[in-house]
């Protein structure tokens, strides 16, 4: 069956943060919509939302692989067995800077990752390259594989890891090279204020006397004065105590997995959020 680019984009954007909100409080009038726009409420009466969710996910993986389809993929396919490990803590849209990593992950070594689908311009790149350099030990982007001429040699220092949509599976094709320098200035901006009040505890063995309106600019300069190497390990103990449920090892519904993650859902969480997509289509 054929697809309109329209159709297509238009149900891309049930898989969004808003749309999952919507549907833990038992709103599908936008599912409902989509489903009399296309013709697809016949063809679906008596079945449930989460069905007809699914097979939604299968179109546009299909014919319309997406930032989020992508991203999902990502999660699913990959991250876990070829990058991570038990103790890894993945945050989804890591703000560094001025820019968003799609996705970034702490165990031994913090890495982000980009994704760019065949529809994204490739301007942005440059800018969030620098910015992530000032943080992450390790930089990847995820590129279809059809583009890989287009950024096998953008920057020798980041890694690149193809998606190939004909057989669904990724591919690391170049390996980041270890950025050992981290940029405390950059740092502070993206703590919280108990994180780096933590880091200069556990290095200082104490906190110096001060304000709540003096202790960023005390703290900020505190940081610049610790070695890059402990630096960088201070920061990877304390980002991984943040509170983050990790879901995306969920093989059954994993069509959500991006969004609970995105989310931070609970396990009972999503539960609930299966379970309300269940609701019959009438």
């Amino acid at each position: 069956m054929l697809y309109q680019l329209n159709q297509l984009r238009d149900l891309s954007s049930l898989f969004t943060r808003k749309e999952v909100k919507r549907w833990l409080k038992d709103d599908f009038k936008s599912i409902d919509i989509k489903l009399e726009r296309y013709n697809l409420h016949k063809k679906n009466k008596g079945s449930n939302y989460l069905k007809f969710l699914k097979e939604t996910y299968k179109i546009l993986e299909e014919n319309y692989p997406n930032e989020y389809i992508l991203k999902n993929e990502f999660l699913n396919k990959w991250l876990k067995s070829e990058l991570g490990n038990q103790n890894s803590l993945i945050i989804n849209e890591f703000r560094t800077g001025k820019a968003i990593a799609d996705l970034a992950m702490f165990n031994g070594v913090s890495k982000a990752f980009e994704i760019k689908t065949i529809l994204d311009k490739e301007y942005r790149l440059s800018n969030q390259i620098s910015e992530y350099k000032k943080i992450f030990n390790e930089l990847y982007i995820i590129i279809p594989k059809i583009q890989i001429n287009k950024y096998i040699n953008y920057d020798d220092c980041i890694g690149i890891i193809t998606y190939d949509s004909e057989v669904k599976n990724f591919e690391l094709i170049k390996k980041a090279v270890k950025n050992e320098e981290i940029d405390s200035n950059t740092l502070i901006e993206i703590l919280h204020t108990k994180e780096y009040l933590e880091i200069v505890y556990k290095y200082y063995g104490h906190l110096p006397e001060m304000s709540v309106f003096t202790q960023y600019e005390v703290c900020k300069n505190l940081l610049s004065k610790i070695p890059n190497q402990e630096l960088n390990s201070l920061f990877l103990q304390i980002i991984k105590k943040r509170k983050v449920n990790n879901l995306f090892f969920n093989k059954v519904n994993n069509e959500f997995n991006q969004i609970c993650l995105s989310l931070n859902l609970k396990d009972s969480e999503k539960n609930e959020l299966i379970k309300k997509l269940k609701t019959n289509i009438n």
